[in-house]
């Protein structure tokens, strides 16, 4: 006979120990939203730990937003939550290199009464280094919420502006606690954007312009070195614009230059090659003539993660004259030699980032594989993503890859990362966990040997909690590929029995996973069960994200088995 417990099973018994949890959350902090420990452990899940090296079963602990180890033999320590990771898979959170999440363009200031369109002033030309994006970012917009949703953990913020818009700066996606800056004064973002109605109005005035402000602050820096060090030297006047110029010509600071097309491309890389700062390209869009200058100036590349739309492909009539199918070709044409840049600057040896400026979140998944579809790699598009953006970020020491001793930003999905039905469940940033809803995934998987684990039916099932050893009855039922199921237990506020659905029933090979949804205490829990099935036993773990995860155990009555 199964040991029940005096009253309520352990469902009961350990919805009402996370209730009372809150209280203790509310102790340390009065909006009751900190966590009580900062300590995870994410069990038995697939690790990739950085780009080209093979998942393997491990477990993964943080604590105080840094990675204590990665590997199968872990000492936990007892205050750690675990996250059940089975069927999960973890990979290192993305690291945008060029974000506006969260940007807010500053106000255009107004013109003065004597302005002079030759010779406007700095800020309302459009030069304004001494700018920071720190200042125009606000973590609260919900466009930072729905990258870190897309697996975004890290960011460059670029300010907004003109020709030489300011200082752009590295945040984290991480808790409202926090400032979430981890570095300013990263870049320095320039374009070739001119200003309306002034000078520079063009490109090519644009390229005038910078030339005169570098070599400008350079001249400005060389008089203040004499002045320091040569009596009876006139001081020099250091402007704003020369004063946040200086670590630009000092090579301390690169500048980001926008170059969407090839000439823009071109004419960044000709002024780098003339004046000698660091160079960075950032929002590259059309490249593909120009990758070989690319790779020949060595210099980093952030290319959009933004795709042309193929609406214009998909409208595209079978009826149309011979006129009009020769303009769906050169359209069809430059499409698909858009989406292949990609695979064309891996195959040239070109290591490349990612920037989502201008690009929507929900798009980025979409982007990233229809590129793997057209020649790229998902060793390189994961490295897009992880190593090669926290190179050109200088960021290498403590973000992405998955080691003992970085910080602990993480992407968890409920698939190999580019598979088609992959999603993402779990975000980790800086320590801090986010749950994501994922879409239910009913259909059966098979195993190696071609065959789905059989699971309809009734199951008995045990647990054990702090509170406890208890069990219950589940049952499943399969009707083709699809699974339902419920299962029956104790009702938190102790009056009587309740049953609760059986939500995104999962069987892939052995391994099975569901949830249901319970209410108590005025809150709405989703409870995950995970595990593997070896013949009529189930084995696995029953968990809340954030509150812990129990020992689950269970029986198929084969008397019971409920098939259509």
């Amino acid at each position: 006979m199964k040991k029940t417990l005096l009253k309520a099973s352990v469902l009961g018994i350990m919805v009402m120990g996370w209730i009372s949890t809150q209280s203790l959350w509310a102790q340390s902090d009065p909006t009751g939203k900190k966590p009580i420990t900062s300590t995870y452990a994410i069990t038995n899940a697939t690790v990739v730990t950085a780009p080209g090296k093979a998942g393997t079963k491990s477990t993964v602990l943080i604590k105080d937003g840094v990675i204590q180890g990665v590997g199968t033999n872990l000492s936990l320590p007892k205050e750690a939550r675990i996250i059940a990771g089975d069927s999960l898979f973890i990979y290192p959170g993305f690291i945008d290199g060029g974000s506006d999440a969260g940007i807010t363009a500053p106000k255009d200031p107004e013109r003065p009464k004597d302005f002079v369109s030759s010779n406007p002033p700095d800020e309302i030309a459009g030069i304004t280094p001494w700018r920071s994006a720190v200042d125009q970012y606000s973590a609260a917009d919900g466009k930072v919420e729905d990258f870190r949703k897309a697996g975004f953990t890290i960011a460059q913020i670029l300010p907004e502006g003109g020709m030489i818009a300011g200082k752009a700066a590295i945040v984290v996606y991480g808790s409202e606690y926090s400032t979430n800056v981890l570095k300013t004064n990263t870049a320095l973002l320039a374009s070739f954007s001119g200003a309306r109605g002034m000078y520079p109005g063009t490109a090519v005035g644009v390229m005038a312009k910078f030339r005169d402000v570098y070599q400008n602050t350079k001249l400005t820096k060389g008089r203040g070195d004499q002045y320091q060090t040569v009596a009876g030297v006139n001081r020099p006047e250091v402007t704003p614009t020369y004063s946040a110029m200086m670590d630009v010509i000092n090579s301390e600071v690169p500048v980001m230059y926008e170059a969407s097309s090839e000439l823009e491309v071109r004419r960044a890389i000709s002024l780098q090659k003339e004046l000698g700062f660091k160079l960075i390209l950032t929002g590259l869009e059309d490249y593909a003539n120009v990758i070989d200058v690319i790779k020949a100036a060595n210099v980093p590349v952030l290319i959009s993660l933004e795709i042309p739309d193929d609406k214009a492909i998909k409208a595209q009539k079978d009826e149309a004259d011979e006129s009009v199918k020769a303009q769906y070709a050169r359209v069809k044409e430059a499409y698909d030699q858009a989406i292949k840049q990609a695979s064309l600057l891996e195959k040239a040896g070109v290591p490349f980032a990612f920037t989502t400026a201008g690009t929507k979140a929900g798009d980025v998944m979409k982007s990233l594989k229809t590129m793997i579809e057209n020649g790229l790699s998902e060793e390189a598009a994961l490295a897009a993503l992880t190593t090669n953006a926290a190179s050109i970020l200088g960021m290498s020491r403590v973000a992405g890859t998955i080691e003992k001793g970085k910080m602990a930003n993480l992407v968890i999905s409920t698939d190999s990362l580019f598979s088609e039905d992959s999603q993402i469940k779990h975000v980790i940033v800086d320590g801090y966990v986010y749950d994501y809803e994922t879409k239910s995934k009913k259909k059966a998987s098979k195993s190696e040997d071609g065959s789905a684990a059989k699971v309809a039916g009734s199951w008995d099932y045990e647990t054990e909690s702090p509170a406890g050893n208890s069990g219950g009855v589940f049952q499943i039922t399969q009707d083709g590929s699809d699974y339902s199921g419920t299962i029956t237990l104790d009702d938190p506020s102790g009056s009587g029995k309740i049953n609760a659905d059986l939500n995104e029933i999962t069987v892939n090979g052995k391994s099975m996973s569901f949830s249901f949804d319970i209410a108590a205490g005025g809150m709405n829990l989703t409870v995950n069960v995970s595990g593997e099935v070896e013949g009529e036993s189930f084995e696995g773990t029953m968990s809340v994200a954030q509150f812990g995860s129990f020992p689950f155990k269970a029986t198929l009555n084969p008397t019971l088995i409920a098939i259509k």
